[in-house]
């Protein structure tokens, strides 16, 4: 009897352990929900209903759901405006982004497998802090216009590129050389005595293997590129030229700010990235830890 009546408390005692710790567990995941709500969410729904009121309405700066509905209104005066900048501009922030992934891809993975591969000696300290210092020194604004004029590609979709690539080289190098360092240096040495070239080495067997990285270089820095409003407005003047960060300025000015069509704006410019996001968000996680431990 004391043995049934001792392994009788001992499963209680677990049971109510178990029940803690589902309960702790429940309890976290509730207050991350609530914080998650706060931060991301309200700040949406603020911006989305009072793109649904009239100018007046918009105004008043609040988050309470219009009386009158003024979707079709607001949305279609937004494409419409400045003979349809904002198409324009997405065309212009679709090429922009486009190209400049294929640049950051090609030149950043190239750097990356060069730099671990070669991690040791002189040159290779040099060049490593060279990358780090691209992370830590901000771009100049004045010489990089002046070195685009003087070379002809100032108010060009090309130059633009070339900036776009440049500033997040260093941070795309970075990331494939942490990745390149779980590809095992056998397989170099296996292709070598095959008698594989070093760029056949690189574009046919060790890329592939950079799919996740690549997968999130790709995601995390179109995101960045699609929504850049600095380097567009110094580098790509221009209304014909306009990105889509740079069509907020349709609706704002010195005297009158069009609350109800800024925030349709805002709307619309947002959908692309927020698709992106929610649709490729494991693949941004497994690319960003893949490289965190030299297997």
């Amino acid at each position: 009897m004391n043995s049934l009546a001792r392994e009788s408390h001992v499963a209680s005692a677990k049971a109510g352990t178990r029940w803690q710790v589902v309960t702790s567990k429940a309890l976290v995941s509730l207050i991350l929900f609530i914080l998650s709500t706060i931060v991301f969410w309200v700040p949406f729904y603020f911006v989305i209903v009072n793109s649904f009121k009239t100018s007046m309405k918009a105004a008043e700066m609040n988050m309470l759901w219009p009386e009158t509905l003024n979707i079709l209104d607001n949305y279609k005066t937004v494409l419409l405006t400045a003979d349809g900048m904002l198409i324009r501009a997405f065309y212009n922030s679709t090429l922009l982004t486009i190209f400049s992934l294929v640049g950051m891809v090609f030149v950043s993975s190239l750097a990356g497998f060069i730099l671990q591969r070669r991690e040791r000696g002189r040159a290779a300290s040099v060049l490593n802090f060279l990358v780090l210092a691209g992370l830590m020194i901000p771009p100049a604004v004045v010489p990089t216009i002046w070195v685009l004029n003087t070379i002809g590609l100032f108010k060009t979709m090309t130059g633009l590129t070339m900036v776009e690539i440049a500033l997040h080289f260093p941070f795309c190098a970075i990331l494939y050389k942490a990745f390149t360092a779980t590809v095992p240096k056998d397989i170099d040495e296996s292709a070598f005595i095959d008698g594989c070239g070093g760029f056949k080495l690189f574009t046919q067997i060790i890329f592939p293997l950079l799919k996740p990285v690549t997968s999130t270089i790709v995601i995390i820095q179109a995101v960045s590129v699609f929504n850049d409003f600095v380097n567009p407005l110094y580098f790509l003047p221009g209304s014909d030229n306009a990105t889509v960060q740079l069509t907020l300025y349709n609706f704002m000015s010195m005297y009158l700010t069009q609350w109800n069509l800024l925030f349709a704006d805002v709307v619309l410019i947002s959908i692309p990235p927020l698709v992106l996001f929610l649709f490729f968000n494991k693949q941004i996680v497994a690319g960003m830890t893949a490289g965190a431990v030299k297997g």
